[in-house]
């Protein structure tokens, strides 16, 4: 299967989707480009991941390298949780079909609502993962309340990715979290992304410590 995945990956970053909304150019711009899908997928092999939650489906892009992920690690029982509300109605399930398409919806399944609800019901069901990857709202709230939720889910040492880390917005709302609760940033080569290791054992810091925080 994992042949599969690759085959869909190599062919959508070669021609692009079947459907793509609005300009000709919006693949490109929403999409994770293909080497940082790779790096994304090596980061995930290398934490040997095997339950991995995705905020942001778009076309797909990040959704496979992180399946190729799962498949190569070949826990027997990964898992694979995308959140998006906006797959069918915006996005057509172009992302989601391409799932299928490489066989992925055996480990994957897709929550189609905003991820601050979906990941509160995910904390109160007591879900637990090994890695995150966040390219959904880039507001600061909101991209502050994904990691917040995803700071409960992702185990003690687990990884999170978010990609468009340039954007002050993103890059302002890791920065509390790296200032203040401990996050460790880990080298990667990418102009786009960010790689965070939270610390283990989890800990929280007295009010008074509170660190104020900025992007650069």
């Amino acid at each position: 299967m994992t042949a599969r995945v690759r085959e869909v990956r190599h062919r959508l970053a070669a021609d692009g989707p079947g459907w793509t909304r609005g300009p000709e150019l919006d693949f490109q711009r929403v999409t994770l480009p293909e080497r940082d899908c790779d790096l994304l997928r090596d980061l995930l092999i290398a934490e040997r991941a095997e339950t991995v939650v995705e905020v942001g489906l778009a076309y797909g892009s990040s959704a496979l390298a992180i399946g190729e992920a799962l498949l190569t690690v070949g826990a027997p029982r990964s898992r694979h949780v995308v959140i998006d509300p906006f797959q069918e109605q915006a996005y057509h399930d172009v992302g989601w079909n391409l799932l299928r398409d490489a066989g992925l919806h055996s480990i994957a399944s897709l929550i189609s609502e905003p991820s601050s609800l979906a990941l509160s019901r995910l904390v109160a069901e007591g879900f637990r993962a090994d890695a995150a990857f966040v390219d959904g709202s880039h507001r600061f709230h909101e991209v502050f309340v994904d990691l917040y939720f995803l700071r409960k889910i992702v185990r003690p040492g687990g990884l999170i990715v978010l990609d468009d880390d340039w954007t002050p917005s993103v890059h302002t709302a890791v920065r509390y979290y790296e200032t203040n609760l401990g996050w460790t940033v880990i080298p990667i080569a990418s102009a786009r992304c960010r790689a965070l290791r939270l610390p283990d054992p989890s800990f929280e810091p007295p009010f008074e410590d509170f660190q104020p925080f900025s992007g650069r």
